[in-house]
């Protein structure tokens, strides 16, 4: 074997498993089982014009010597992003640890309570720090949840207002640039005005139904907004707050003064700035609005013991279920983000805490004090990190980035300065040294930072914060590093074994894919230095987006989405940009087959569509006579299809071609559903079946970890005449000539994940990635067929081929007591994550092996498999107290004194051999889903409780 071929270490199958695979499939080989899978007429005819595959020695030492053409200069631009601290225990024992960032999302609380207890305690970080009831368990970044604040309070206006159409937001002049281009992306569609102008200044009139408010101001002054709440207030205004994290560890949280919403970014709490992304949002807000509040929630609840155990709560809210109905369709958070800034606030306590943030203040005010003495005037009168100096920009701007380091520069002769957790006193020095040179001047020398405070009395914290034991029982590096290891080891990750999600496409995310970053010339870019600063990204990201063209057939890539469903969202703003640009913006019907995933809905009306569901016939595929009469119903306001290819229930429709060529026909665009681009890949495109734009999950198809919920990429590829609305940024020009406003804060999303797709792409090549989708399309048919006879599948092709992944009906074993939930418990007490559960189809299990997985790993799933089915045949539901339906079984219960159960103990816990070698213990039984949503509980038990206890 090859030892320098990265494709050999990516793809788990090896040559010699080739024909007993193959066997069990009945093909001679696997260009046989392609041809029967893959219609012929949207087969590739030419290989991908890609780069030749780097070995992995080869693209460390490339992404190296790329890394050298970045330029770290000390950044004090601020705009909502912050240089930062990791600390090095955090860094090792999660950033760079495979238990944590190749988990999945917890929606299998049992083996998923390490990560679970991590996300209470970032809520109870956020809860305690802003002041409000309720935290969600993160978002993707600072704008998109204060676009999510613009539409839930839009959503919560009372009877009157919605019947009087009170349509009004008003937005502050203090507010971050990206964040409002990002709230007139999200506003328009759904009909909310924006207004947008001084707060002092603002008429509370009765024709507003919300404001948003910065909290320091986007250039640092730190404004006194009781008054103008309460007023709000009396105007039944509701007031969101986007809030600086760490400011408020000083400043009055906005819960105290009446905020209804309070939103913002973690980054500074020890997560990189990689150029934008990804770091975590939050969103806290009052318990009155649990039902309307988006993202996740992870809740408290109990096992079937009554012991204490958490799950995500009130998921009756999700768009999965409500589809169009929602108002929101975040389908993911930033879970790996989160628990790395909730395990920073774990590190270093409430003392920690104030220690740092009295520093960065004690900073600004230094380097406030020092400049007024050389003669420059600062303009802030309450701040906390950030002054703003009147001096001539033109000449400061050359000898700052001489001396290498970024200002923010408001106008020709305003200066805005924001200081951060790695600004030190010689940092501050070499501030006051580069004004003094522009002033020309002798410096002043600084001895130490002044204890001077800044922030006036009516805005300062009084309140305490973090008092539960959880933040103050973990300060020495072995405390945190155990406290770490004990979460990890409650959860079940890839590290461990398969996670055979359909969908969702659990592949191996490689080491060498990994490793960039944590490199310093990768993660402390800010988004928004100058261009010729990030040279070494720029040729990345570049690459990246030409990669991305080719493989999926299209002329532009926009890489600025950060998770699938705001892809999905990008590519539908495109497509309305598009035909407005052609006088047709009455366009606004979106089909969506009934298949479709739960975001799908979600995302057409936000853009402002209107959702026409159409049917699937009785095989599961597009039922195209009901679509081509739908079609024509509407052509003269048909605005697109969205279509997942190959569809939800994996299989490649023969179809696909005359249902692209039908909407054309009618004045429609189609947009392609990417979750199923691991099907693709090599062999077929977006392009090629007749789509004009598709998101791409990097997070699925392009390797970047899951990480326990994110962090995800979702960039959208297009077609020619969609290129010019690819999304921009106001600050950092990005995008199409006629690009529509943003999609997510960073000009580039979540530039520092896409590094891992940068590299897969690199290292894998052309043969690679495309003998990847070949090998997953392999394995999802090797498991297919080692399955028949014991499990129906629920849909195949023409031929009885799967595509990648397969749907297994267990809606029949219902006769037998069992449902379907039984089945993905017991999975655990064998060693494994479920598949994924009752979607598309209730009842059913969606099974996705990916290319990355041994035939010993497929073998040892499929004997789990069967071994169920055993069990499925022995229950009765006449008597449900059987191994099914007590799973999963914990350690605890094994090694009890007492075992009451009609099987043994063996049964319970290793009912196949090779369970032993490698035996995962589920840290709780079974949990209780609606106890937990009757009984809301979203933060850590205050340190109260424990002494009571």
């Amino acid at each position: 074997m090859r030892t320098d071929v990265f494709a050999l270490r990516h793809i788990g199958i090896r040559e010699e498993d080739l024909q007993p695979m193959l066997k069990t499939i009945n093909v001679k080989n696997i260009e046989q089982l392609i041809v029967e899978t893959i219609p012929d007429d949207i087969r590739l005819k030419e290989p991908l014009d890609l780069d030749a595959p780097m070995s992995e020695h080869e693209y460390l030492s490339h992404i190296q010597n790329l890394s050298e053409k970045n330029k770290v200069f000390k950044t004090y631009i601020g705009l909502g992003y912050h240089e930062s601290f990791t600390p090095s225990v955090i860094k090792r024992n999660i950033l760079e640890n495979a238990g944590w960032y190749t988990a999945y999302t917890p929606y299998q609380a049992e083996i998923a309570q390490g990560r679970l207890e991590a996300l209470l305690n970032f809520q109870t970080m956020i809860s305690d720090l802003t002041g409000m009831e309720l935290a969600n368990a993160s978002l993707l970044d600072e704008s998109t949840a204060a676009a999510e604040a613009m539409s839930m309070l839009f959503e919560v206006r009372d009877r009157a207002q919605k019947k009087n159409n009170v349509v009004k937001f008003f937005v502050s002049e203090e507010i971050l640039p990206q964040t409002l281009s990002l709230l007139q992306t999200r506003s328009t569609p759904i009909g909310i005005e924006l207004v947008i102008g001084n707060h002092e200044e603002f008429s509370f009139t009765e024709d507003f139904y919300g404001a948003l408010l910065q909290y320091p101001g986007k250039h640092g002054q730190v404004h006194d907004y009781a008054a103008f709440v309460a007023k709000a207030a009396e105007k039944n205004i509701k007031v969101a707050v986007a809030a600086d994290i760490l400011s408020l560890v000083l400043l009055t949280p906005p819960g105290e003064f009446g905020a209804d919403v309070v939103v913002g970014t973690t980054q500074r709490f020890g997560i990189p700035l990689g150029y934008g992304g990804p770091h975590a949002a939050f969103f806290a807000t009052k318990e009155a609005y649990k039902r309307n509040i988006p993202g996740r929630i992870i809740g408290v609840t109990k096992d079937t013991d009554g012991k204490r155990a958490l799950r995500m709560a009130l998921q009756t809210r999700e768009q999965h279920i409500k589809r169009d109905k929602a108002t929101s369709n975040i389908c993911t958070a930033q879970v790996l983000l989160a628990v790395m800034a909730g395990m920073y606030a774990v590190y270093h306590g409430p003392k920690g805490l104030q220690y740092i943030a009295n520093k960065v203040h004690s900073a600004a005010v230094t380097l406030a004090d020092s400049l007024e003495k050389l003669g420059l005037y600062q303009l802030n009168t309450s701040y906390f990190d950030t002054i703003i100096v009147k001096a001539d920009a033109a000449k400061v701007k050359p000898i700052a980035e001489k001396n290498e380091m970024n200002f923010w520069y408001v106008d020709a002769d305003t200066i805005s300065i924001s200081l951060n957790e790695a600004t030190s006193l010689k940092d501050v020095q070499l501030i006051v040294d580069v004004f003094a040179e522009v002033l020309g001047k002798d410096t002043l020398i600084l001895d130490e930072l002044t204890t001077d405070n800044k922030i006036g009395s009516s805005v300062t914290r009084t309140s305490s914060f973090l008092n539960n034991v959880v933040f103050n029982s973990y300060h020495s590096e072995t405390a945190l590093m155990r406290y770490i290891k004990r979460l990890e080891r409650k959860d079940l990750a890839l590290n461990h074994s398969m996670i055979s999600l359909g969908s969702c496409t659990m592949k191996l995310n490689a080491a060498s894919e990994m490793l960039p970053l944590s490199m310093a010339r990768w993660a402390n870019i800010h988004p928004f230095v100058p261009i010729d600063q990030a040279e070494g990204y720029q040729i990345i990201l570049k690459e990246l987006e030409q990669d991305l063209n080719v493989i999926t057939g299209f002329s532009g890539t926009s890489l600025q989405p950060n998770s699938g469903a705001q892809g999905e969202y990008a590519g539908l703003m495109a497509i309305r940009a598009y035909h407005e640009s052609r006088g047709e913006g009455h366009r606004n019907i979106c089909l969506i087959p009934a298949s479709a995933h739960g975001t799908n809905p979600a995302s057409a009306v936000m853009a402002g569509m209107k959702v026409v569901v159409t049917k699937t016939d009785e095989r599961g595929n597009i039922d195209v006579t009901d679509l081509r009469e739908k079609a024509i119903l509407h052509k003269d306001n048909l605005s697109a299809l969205m279509v997942t290819y190959p569809s939800t229930h994996g299989v490649f429709e023969s179809s696909i071609k005359e249902i692209t060529k039908l909407i054309h026909d009618n004045g429609g665009q189609v947009y392609m559903d990417g979750a199923n681009m691991n099907a693709q890949v090599g062999l077929t495109n977006p392009g090629t079946i007749g789509a004009d734009v598709c998101h791409l999950n990097l997070h699925k198809t392009f390797a970047i970890p899951h990480g326990g919920g994110g962090p995800g990429v979702g960039p959208i590829c297009v077609a020619e005449q969609l290129v010019p609305f690819l999304p921009g940024n106001p600050v950092i020009k990005t995008g199409g000539e006629k690009a529509i406003t943003a999609i997510s804060g960073a000009p580039w999303g979540s530039a520092l994940v896409c590094l891992i797709s940068y590299g897969y792409i690199k290292m894998l090549g052309e043969s690679g990635l495309s003998n990847s989708t070949r090998t997953a399309i392999l394995n999802a048919n090797y498991i297919k067929n080692s399955l028949s006879g014991k499990f129906d599948v629920l849909y195949t092709g023409e031929k009885g081929r799967a595509a990648h992944e397969m749907i297994i009906d267990c809606r029949p074993f219902k006769e037998k007591g069992i449902e379907v939930s039984d089945i993905a418990k017991r999975l655990m007490d064998y060693g494994f994550h479920a598949p994924t559960v009752s979607f598309p189809v209730a009842g059913t299990l969606m099974i996705e092996p990916t290319e990355s997985e041994s035939v010993a790993e497929l073998d040892r799933f499929i004997s789990a498999m069967l071994s169920i089915r055993e069990e499925i045949d022995e229950a009765s539901i006449d008597n449900p107290n059987n191994a099914l339906k007590n799973a999963p079984h914990t350690l605890e219960m094994i090694t009890a004194d007492e075992w009451q159960l009609p099987y043994s103990r063996q049964k319970a816990a290793f009912p196949l051999p090779y369970i032993a070698e490698n035996k995962f213990w589920p840290s709780v039984r079974r949990v209780d889903e609606t106890y937990g949503d009757r009984n809301l509980i979203c933060t850590c038990a205050p340190i109260e409780a424990y002494m009571e206890a």
